[in-house]
């Protein structure tokens, strides 16, 4: 049998990150990611898996974010007990991040339930996608795995994690997959970091790859250089006082959160805004900073420097980690100017919608968003600067200052993206790229620019298909 990997999610759209190889006498899971967007559509996609969950071997985890780990405990409820092969900080990370997705899938079903005994929809009661037990059965599951490490995790089939400098303990996965006496390379790239953003290290290129299967969420937009998003944050936080207004940062707990932590602390060593208060209301985003305290062997050569001389490039004096609902709640009370970090990224849950209920429609204050916003979310709304919005139901006009600094992302733009796919075919005998986690339309332009510059097959592919190795 010829080895072939087949598309379940995360293909042609960004989110759900599912690829399944089947390799002789073995089925390998690439990644086990949650679909996220429109509540009815995610949730009816998410309901399936795509592939019966006892007929898988293990599981190759990329990274913790949660279109990439979310449906993990929904895996193991349906009955997969073998081996998730993750980074040590991955592990640390998806301990955290899957436990408060737990809590999430409960207190949506909650609200779900609310409507219909309000006769306010025409569904069946809903149960959530997991628990807390089946998060506690993945975890139990997860194996650790250092970079550049070997390990064999099937029959014919080895992997190496290189370090993929997206977030915290991300990886690049490199499976040689052995059949009929041949070898062949299959490199997954998982969320493929930026070459200039702090804190990390730049993503690692691999040697040899034959199959690279290459996400593409900026394949058709180039990122403004990171110093510059430093300086139009300044602006912001600057205007929003002067006006007596705040700053609310909608931000991934992971990564982002503690990168935006990182240029506040600068810009205010530098005199560049003003002391106000900052305030990270985000429990997940207060734990998640601790294990990045635990994993400095993940940092870049600057950041490890800052944590052995005793400095932590999280803390500083006006910063206050928000836990309790009482407090998250006095944020939105005070009238002064401050900078309010809360997840989620996409506005789609957490603390971040009682913050854009009270400020949304409010001229003096200033909305920044510095993630990617998927389709159909309340952060694609406000990004798309739409009049209104919904939040908890009700209807809300968008008077506030909304600005998206793209340059805050952690993913690789269509520059690095063609960098590395290039880089990678110089040092192997590449033959297929299949772009992957992105939108169509930025598939179509990485695509075609790819194809201009080499001979590998590039392809986009849907759904259903597959590529043989």
């Amino acid at each position: 049998m010829k080895p072939f990997v087949e598309f379940i999610g995360a293909a042609r759209t960004v989110t759900g990150s599912r690829h399944l190889l089947h390799a002789p006498g073995a089925k390998v899971l690439l990644d086990c990611g949650l679909f996220q967007g429109h509540r009815a559509e995610a949730r009816a996609r998410n309901e399936s898996l795509g592939f019966a969950a006892r007929t898988i071997d293990c599981v190759v985890l990329s990274h913790a974010h949660i279109d990439h780990s979310g449906a993990l405990p929904i895996l193991c409820r349906e009955g997969f007990r073998g081996p998730i092969h993750v980074t040590p900080a991955t592990r640390d990370l998806c301990a955290l991040m899957l436990e408060d997705a737990a809590a999430l899938q409960a207190a949506d079903a909650r609200h779900l339930n609310r409507r219909i005994e309000a006769g306010e929809l025409d569904v069946a009661p809903v149960e959530p996608l997991f628990d807390r037990r089946d998060v506690a059965q993945a975890i139990s599951q997860m194996e650790p795995l250092v970079y550049g490490a070997l390990r064999t995790i099937a029959g014919g089939v080895t992997l190496t994690f290189l370090d993929a400098g997206h977030v915290l303990g991300s990886a690049i996965s490199v499976l040689d997959v052995t059949s009929d006496a041949t070898t062949r390379r299959l490199v997954f790239t998982g969320d493929l970091g930026r070459s200039e953003t702090p804190i990390l290290r730049a993503p690692e290129t691999p040697r040899g790859a034959t199959t690279l299967l290459l996400e593409s969420t900026y394949g058709d937009r180039e990122h403004p250089p990171r110093a510059a998003m430093d300086d139009a944050l300044a602006d912001i936080v600057k205007q929003a006082v002067r006006k007596g207004g705040k700053v609310l940062i909608p931000s991934f707990a992971l990564e982002r959160a503690q990168e935006v932590l990182f240029s506040l602390k600068k810009l205010r060593r530098a005199g560049q805004i003003p002391s106000v208060p900052v305030f990270v209301d985000s429990p997940l985003t207060a734990n998640i900073t601790e294990v990045f305290r635990r994993h400095p062997d993940c940092y870049d050569t600057e950041t490890r420097a800052l944590f052995d001389e005793g400095h932590s490039p999280f803390e500083f004096d006006g910063l206050e980690l928000v836990t309790s609902v009482e407090g998250s709640r006095a944020i939105d009370n005070g009238d002064a100017p401050s900078i309010i970090i809360s997840a989620s990224g996409m506005c789609e849950g957490g603390r971040v919608l009682h913050h854009l209920q009270a400020m949304v429609a409010d001229p003096r204050h200033s909305i920044v968003l510095v993630g990617y916003q998927a389709q159909h979310t309340l952060g694609r709304k406000l990004q798309e600067r739409r009049p209104r919005v919904r939040i908890f139901g009700l209807e809300r006009d968008v008077h506030a200052n909304v600005v998206s600094l793209a340059g805050f992302s952690a993913h690789a733009d269509r520059r690095d993206l063609h960098h590395f796919a290039l880089k990678v075919a110089s040092r192997g005998a590449l033959t297929d790229v299949c772009l992957v986690h992105g939108e169509a339309a930025a598939q179509e332009v990485l695509a075609r620019e790819l194809r201009q510059a080499m001979t590998a097959r590039i392809s986009c592919p849907a759904p259903g298909d597959i590529v043989r190795l």
